[in-house]
């Protein structure tokens, strides 16, 4: 008998990059394979020119969480409809318990949530510019547009007024 550093094969919440709205159909495979998952869907109410609707939509456009150990990994990549896990660091991002609660406690408690990216710039937000006539500028954005922020820059006691595209990244 051998004793050995086996790593213990522990489930945990992991995060599953789905094929564009795929969501529903794969958390109704996972089920079917024997795959604990979640899938938060957001009640909705949509208006049509003649009537309206609650729907249940996908809180989260491409994401399904299941709760697996590492030796199922394979069996959810080979799942028709996943693209992979969501990688944090290299690995298979692990998603805490309490957070898949807290999730399924507000969509349980409130109807058409809003999502937003923390990706998103906001008024107020530094930027950092590492391209361009401005590269190693720093300024704030002041006004965001569809396409676009506005950036002051405070250089020489004036300010200068930028219009940047938005992009994601920091850029």
């Amino acid at each position: 008998m051998s004793v050995g550093n086996k790593k213990e094969d522990v489930a945990k919440w992991y995060a599953v990059y789905t094929y564009p709205r795929h969501e529903k159909k794969l958390a109704k495979e996972f089920e079917a394979n024997g795959i604990e998952c979640f899938c938060p869907l957001n009640k909705v109410e949509k208006q049509w020119s003649d009537r309206k609707k609650v729907v249940f939509v996908p809180l989260f456009q491409s994401y399904v969480f299941v709760y697996v150990s590492e030796s199922d990994f394979s069996k959810v990549r080979n799942t028709k409809g996943v693209l992979n896990f969501v990688y944090w660091q290299g690995k298979p991002a692990v998603i805490q318990h309490t957070e898949i609660e807290t999730i399924k406690s507000f969509v349980a408690g409130y109807t058409n949530i809003e999502v937003k990216s923390l990706k998103e710039p906001i008024v107020g937000d530094a930027v950092n510019f590492n391209t361009g006539v401005l590269l190693n500028n720093t300024g704030v954005i002041s006004n965001i547009y569809n396409n676009y922020v506005e950036v002051i820059l405070d250089k020489l006691d004036i300010r200068i007024l930028a219009r940047v595209t938005k992009s994601i990244g920091g850029e």
